[in-house]
């Protein structure tokens, strides 16, 4: 018979365990002790060796000299190995160094090469694509904005230096930068005439004349308007070579150039010269060339001959010069006193000596810089009675000293000099001042010089007469717009215009007042006859729809003489419409003059 197996069973159970159990096992079994990779490159030049239990030292690879590293808990760190290598402590390395001097052999990397720092990447750079046609398009955008010669891309320092910032980049050629520069123009250009297309106001153009080394004439226009938003730009819109500037329509085809190319026929307000077109025969020429393009400026009443900056500089240029040996004669004696430490320092023990308050500081002036000369007038004035002790303290001054009548004469050039000087500097302030900024310093000069030219004071006379004469041409060529201006201007309108003009033409102010008036209202109608032309319907920013079916020519026509506020017959809805129609069009001729 068959002997039963008999199964021998262990002493102790035997837990069944599952696969992951087991590979769980495993891995604690057979899973080294991690470490943190090390990082320096002093590991390129040294050897971590286990002295005993809880003891590491780092080994020099070259002159066996060994070094704390790790001890029980502590951390000796890597700074004192760098110095090691870098600082030549190494014998055999400062030895090796000694022998082969920056051969070309010597490779990077090599065990004589002192260990370099590593440099983490910052994120995100990597990332970085390089983009051939983006990189020649902002060296496009850095000649233009820079004034650089488009040559610059053909010097070889560029290239090199191009090629060290990123190898890939392929420096292109001058006729390839020229064309994108020229593109770039365009594309500029066509923005620009799509912004000046969509504004609702007018633009005011200044032509100035520019000439070459080589005697070539080039006539500059540039644009000044007003957006939407009430911010002012100004653009140069274009510089046209002028084959011969004795020509007196040579100046004609360069405005239709700009007005064809910016599409201005109907939208120029005002047209200002350069001091350089005084032939009064281009300027005729100028004025009937826009009355045929441009029918809506006042029949050119509003073409200026002259700009506000360079008449007050001319202006007082011309006051200088009416006394130039005196002035000759103060400036030489403050060169006497500033040009040497031994002079200022008797200077100023004489004004001590004698207590002369003023706090004003002596400097010579530049003479291309009549503002200067004026600063120096006024410091040497104050200091005057110092001056006219100065030749019996100081043996040394010899100089020609200003009598007391030059005193006299200075103190009444400053004041002049003043009102010059207060009305340029507006010109400085950081917003362009509008108009009606302008009238307040124009109309004062004007005042100003009016009642002087006519003093009993016979210098006053003599020194103001010739500027009054120059501002008078001036003054005619740019009242009107200025006292338009001033109108629209809600804080002042007719009342400042009164007020003024009384001043300056005493009893022959009403026909003055009454061609502001005129020109207003012609210019009024003018802006309403250009609505007229609108589509079907015409509004302006928080006004309602005022559709053209609803008031014929005669009606609008008439809502040029209703003031707000006056009492009108007929439908109240109607009167409302006129209302809110003045006020339309007297915010856009506010937004062209101001």
């Amino acid at each position: 018979m068959d002997t039963p197996i008999a199964t021998v069973m262990p002493d102790t159970p035997i837990t069944p365990s599952s696969p992951s159990g087991n590979r769980e096992l495993m891995n604690l079994e057979t899973q080294p002790n991690k470490r943190r990779r090390k990082k320096s490159i002093v590991w390129d030049y040294f050897t971590v060796e286990t002295v005993d239990a809880g003891c590491t030292r780092a080994c020099c690879n070259q002159c066996k000299k060994s070094f704390a590293y790790i001890t029980g808990s502590k951390l000796a760190g890597t700074s004192h190995l760098k110095r090691h290598i870098t600082m030549g402590i190494c014998p055999v390395s400062r030895q090796k160094n000694q022998q082969t001097p920056n051969t070309p052999s010597t490779k990077p990397g090599s065990v004589t090469d002192p260990p370099k720092r590593r440099y983490r990447a910052s994120p995100g750079i990597s990332s970085i694509s390089f983009n051939q046609d983006r990189s020649t398009q902002d060296i496009a955008k850095m000649i233009i904005m820079h004034e650089y010669p488009p040559h610059i891309v053909e010097h070889p320092a560029f290239i090199d230096f191009v090629h060290t910032l990123q190898p890939q980049f392929n420096v292109a050629s001058f006729n390839t930068i020229q064309g994108d520069c020229v593109a770039i123009y365009l594309r500029e250009k066509q923005r620009l005439l799509n912004f000046i297309s969509g504004i609702h106001g007018r633009v005011n153009l200044a032509l100035d004349l520019w000439s070459s080394n080589q005697s070539v004439g080039y006539a500059v226009l540039t644009g000044h308007f007003i957006d939407g938003d009430w911010n002012l730009h100004r653009r140069v819109l274009n510089v046209v070579m002028v084959p011969s500037l004795d020509s007196d329509v040579a100046f004609n085809q360069a405005l239709a150039s700009c007005l064809s190319d910016w599409r201005l026929e109907n939208k120029l307000l005002t047209l200002t010269l350069d001091r350089s077109f005084s032939n009064e025969t281009i300027n005729g020429n100028l004025r009937g060339f826009l009355s045929v393009k441009n029918p809506f400026m006042l029949n050119c009443q509003l073409i200026k001959g002259n700009c506000y900056a360079r008449v007050i500089s001319r202006l007082a240029q011309d006051a200088l010069g009416a006394i130039w040996e005196t002035v000759d004669k103060i400036r030489a004696s403050v060169k006497y006193v500033k040009t040497s430490d031994t002079h200022e320092e008797k200077f100023l023990e004489l004004k001590e000596r004698l207590q002369v308050p003023s706090t004003k500081e002596l400097f010579i002036d530049d003479q291309t810089k009549w503002n200067t000369t004026y600063h120096m007038l006024v410091a040497a004035h104050e200091l005057k009675e110092v001056f006219a002790c100065l030749e019996t303290f100081d043996p040394d001054y010899k100089i020609a000293t200003p009598t007391m009548d030059d005193w006299k004469q200075v103190e009444i050039l400053c004041t002049y000099l003043k009102y010059f000087f207060d009305a340029a500097n507006i010109l400085t302030s950081p917003t362009y001042p509008t108009a009606s900024v302008f009238y307040h310093e124009v109309s004062k000069i004007q005042a100003e010089l009016t009642q002087a030219a006519m003093s009993e004071e016979p210098f006053t006379s003599y020194l103001t007469k010739p500027l009054k004469e120059r501002f008078d041409e001036y003054w005619k060529d740019c009242f009107l717009v200025l006292a338009i201006a001033v109108v629209i201007d809600p804080r002042f309108k007719m009342k400042l215009i009164e007020f003024s003009f009384s001043r300056i033409y005493g009893e022959d102010a009403g026909m003055w007042i009454k061609a502001v008036d005129d020109g207003l209202h012609e210019l009024f109608h003018e802006y309403l006859v250009q609505m007229l032309a609108l589509p079907d319907t015409f509004m302006d920013e928080g006004l309602e729809v005022i559709p053209k079916s609803e008031a014929s020519r005669e009606e609008i026509l008439h809502a040029g003489n209703i003031e707000e506020g006056t009492p009108q017959e007929g439908h109240p809805q109607e009167h409302s419409q006129d209302i809110k129609l003045n006020g339309m069009l007297s915010n856009s001729i506010a937004l062209d003059l101001l």
